[in-house]
């Protein structure tokens, strides 16, 4: 696995730590950080976790705090 997902998996692990996130965004989190550490095509990882995040953004029980946190994981794995 490279560095760089690395990285963005300990960033999303750090989020997901956050007590004011909802439960089912932490799930989610939880969810994008095992499609990323999958043993699949890196491109594809990246697409579905960016998939499940654009879908966590949506969320309206999201605090905006977070959802920036989650833009920003979104614009790190679109770089790869």
């Amino acid at each position: 696995m490279s560095s760089h997902i690395t990285e963005i998996i300990e960033f999303i692990k750090e989020i997901a730590e956050d007590t004011a996130l909802p439960r089912n965004v932490k799930e989610k989190l939880e969810c994008v950080i095992e499609i990323l550490s999958n043993g699949d095509d890196i491109s594809m990882r990246v697409s579905k976790a960016v998939h499940e995040l654009e879908d966590l953004v949506d969320d309206k029980n999201l605090e905006a705090y977070s959802r920036t946190q989650l833009y920003n994981v979104i614009s790190q794995l679109e770089t790869i």
